[in-house]
């Protein structure tokens, strides 16, 4: 028996498919780029509207999840500004996983020879998606602080892993050297690890502090001053590495130097904005402004850190070629 002629349309379809696997990059280029940088932007902005849910009480703005109540998936009229709010924070974040999804699939050709790229960008939607359950289980259990915390670093995380995907995307693939020396990689990764501490202690002096999300929502239950005080600590101890590193790689030429000044350069802006706040209490968009330096410390740490290895087809400059000639 003959077989029935495919029709019209299925016989377009592969033909779309294989135009469309042609048409995505083989190689880092220019859309890569764009999307890659508007994935980073798009992360760093849901931190901000994600603060701004939190900072004008709005968290319970869409009281039910996945829909905004239990009868409309969008906000109604009557929920007024706090539905607006929370209910665009939540079309963020299908923005966010749009962009995300665009990069996977423009590593797709390159996946093998530059598999780096491509595991970051699924790690980047997969934390997308995995956030956007978060999300609902933080208003199911009605902001609870711990889980609204958690929904924070995550994102700060994410932030961190676009930053990551930024620097290897204008690096050659393939094996990389140590660019500096053992000791020095030794004090980046102890600022990182200060960084990481200052952070976690940030999220819980916001827990128990004021902005809570909803005026019905409970606090962690820690003393708010005792933590400004345990938060601000570490936060200083981070200025003061910073500080070593970066004179450290200015005195010695270190290929880290000029973002390990970028780094310093938002932490000072970061203290600034943590004095400004606590000495006026904790005023909204000064929390906001905070939450959103913190992510672009991750990033910029992550940038440092990155960059203390080099690949092996960069040609060592000359402070380097003067320590490799010392060590041999």
């Amino acid at each position: 028996m003959p077989s029935a002629p495919s029709s019209p349309t299925s016989s377009r379809v592969p033909a779309v498919l294989r135009r469309l696997g042609a048409w995505l990059p083989t190689r880092v280029d220019r859309r890569v780029r764009v999307f890659a940088w508007l994935s980073f932007v798009a992360e760093v902005l849901i931190i901000g509207t994600g603060g701004a849910v939190r900072l004008t009480g709005s968290g319970l703005g869409c009281p039910t999840w996945p829909r905004c109540t239990p009868d409309s998936l969008v906000n109604t009229p009557e929920m007024g500004i706090h539905g607006i709010i929370e209910f665009g924070n939540r079309t963020l974040t299908g923005l966010v996983g749009i962009l995300a999804l665009a990069v996977v699939v423009m590593v797709w050709r390159m996946r093998h020879e530059r598999r780096v790229l491509f595991v970051l960008a699924l790690v980047v939607l997969g934390g997308i998606v995995a956030q956007a359950l978060v999300g609902g289980v933080t208003v199911l259990t009605g902001l609870n602080p711990f889980i609204v915390g958690f929904h924070y670093v995550a994102s700060v995380s994410l932030v961190a892993v676009c930053a990551a995907f930024l620097v290897r995307m204008y690096q050659p693939a393939g094996p990389r050297r140590l660019a500096v020396p053992r000791w020095f990689a030794g004090l980046v990764h102890a600022t990182t690890a200060v960084l990481a501490l200052t952070i976690v202690f940030g999220v819980l002096t916001t827990g128990a502090g004021p902005h809570s999300g909803d005026e019905a929502s409970v606090r962690n239950g820690f003393d708010a001053q005792v933590l400004e005080h345990v938060h601000a600590w570490p936060g200083y101890a981070l200025f003061a590495l910073t500080l070593a590193v970066v004179v450290i790689a200015w005195r010695r030429g270190l290929p880290v130097r000029r973002w390990a000044t970028a780094l310093l350069a938002v932490e000072l802006v970061q203290i600034a904005v943590g004095l400004y706040q606590a000495r006026n209490g904790l005023p909204e968009l000064a929390v906001g402004t905070h939450m959103v330096l913190a992510a672009l410390a991750a990033a910029t740490m992550t940038v440092v850190v990155l960059r203390l290895k080099q690949p092996t087809a960069v040609e060592p400059s000359a402070p380097e070629r003067e320590r490799i000639a010392a060590r041999g």
